[in-house]
C-alpha cells in the first residue's frame, strides 16, 4: 500500500508538471512574468539606394532603372530582454532581384537586341539595440504581465553584409564593337550599420503584429570583373511587416 501511494503521488506530480510549466509561460490574456525573448519574422520591400558609379553606368547603357535594383525583403529578428524597455536584437535579412535587360542604343549584326540578366543580392547579419518609447507591458501583482496594445520603438545596430552583383549574357567590346557572351560576378562581405523605427501591435499576450522601417548603410569593394569602378553602394531603406512571438 505504501508503494502504491508513492507511485500514485509520482504519477500525479508528473501530470501536473507540464500544466504548471505551460502556466508559467501564458495565461488568459497575460504571461506569467515578462517575456525573456521575442522572435519576429517580417516581409516587405527593400529600396536600394543604388548611387555608386556601377549602377549609373549600368542604367545608362542597359534598359534598367535605379528602381529595378529594389526588391522583396525578408527579415528575421531574435530579441532578448535586457530591461523593461530595452532589448538586444540579433537580425538577419535577405533581399534580391533578377532583371532581364538589353543595350539601349545597340543591336547585333542580326538586328536583334543584345540581352543579359542582372542579379543583385544583399544579406545583412547584425546585432543591435532596440528601445521602446513607452512600456511594452505592465506587471500585475507578482506574476502576471500584460502587453501594451501599441508599443513604438527605435534602435540601431551594425554587423556584416554579404552581397552579390552578377551580370550574365551578351555584351559589347566598345573598342572593336564585337558582341561576346560573358558572366561578370562580384561578391563578398562588407561592414554595415543601420538605424530603425517600428511599432508592435499586440493581438494577445504571446503574439503581435510588428512593422518596421530600417535604413542600412554599406559599401563594398568590387571584384576584378568590375575593375575601374568605385566601391558598390549597398545602402537602402527596408520597410517590413510581420508576426512577433513572445516567449
Amino acid at each position: 500500500m505504501v508503494h502504491f501511494r508513492r507511485i500514485v503521488s509520482l504519477l500525479a506530480a508528473a501530470a501536473v508538471t507540464p500544466v504548471v510549466a505551460c502556466a508559467q509561460n501564458a495565461g488568459n490574456g497575460f504571461l506569467f512574468g515578462p517575456p525573456t525573448a521575442t522572435f519576429a519574422l517580417r516581409g516587405g520591400w527593400a529600396i536600394a539606394r543604388a548611387k555608386s558609379d556601377l549602377f549609373s553606368y549600368t542604367t545608362e547603357l542597359l534598359t534598367l532603372n535605379r528602381s529595378d535594383f529594389s526588391s522583396p525583403d525578408l527579415v528575421a529578428d531574435l530579441a532578448f530582454r535586457i530591461t523593461d524597455r530595452t532589448q538586444i536584437v540579433l537580425s538577419g535579412g535577405l533581399s534580391g532581384m533578377d532583371r532581364e535587360s538589353e543595350f539601349r542604343h545597340f543591336i547585333d549584326n542580326n538586328d536583334k537586341p543584345i540581352q543579359q540578366t542582372t542579379s543583385f543580392r544583399r544579406v545583412p547579419v547584425t546585432i543591435g539595440v532596440k528601445r521602446y518609447l513607452t512600456s511594452p507591458g505592465r506587471s500585475i501583482g507578482r506574476f502576471a504581465w500584460i502587453p501594451s496594445r501599441v508599443a513604438p520603438y527605435v534602435g540601431a545596430g551594425g554587423g556584416m553584409m554579404w552581397y552579390r552583383f552578377r551580370q550574365a549574357g551578351d555584351f559589347i567590346n566598345f573598342e572593336t564593337t564585337d558582341v561576346f557572351s560573358s558572366t561578370l560576378d562580384s561578391q563578398g562581405w562588407a561592414p554595415t550599420g543601420h538605424i530603425l523605427a517600428g511599432v508592435d501591435y499586440s493581438m494577445s499576450a504571446s503574439f503581435a503584429i510588428t512593422s518596421e522601417a530600417r535604413y542600412g548603410y554599406a559599401k563594398a569593394k568590387l571584384s576584378n570583373d568590375f575593375s575601374g569602378f568605385e566601391r558598390v553602394d549597398l545602402s537602402g531603406l527596408s520597410t517590413t511587416v510581420g508576426l512577433a512571438v513572445r516567449f
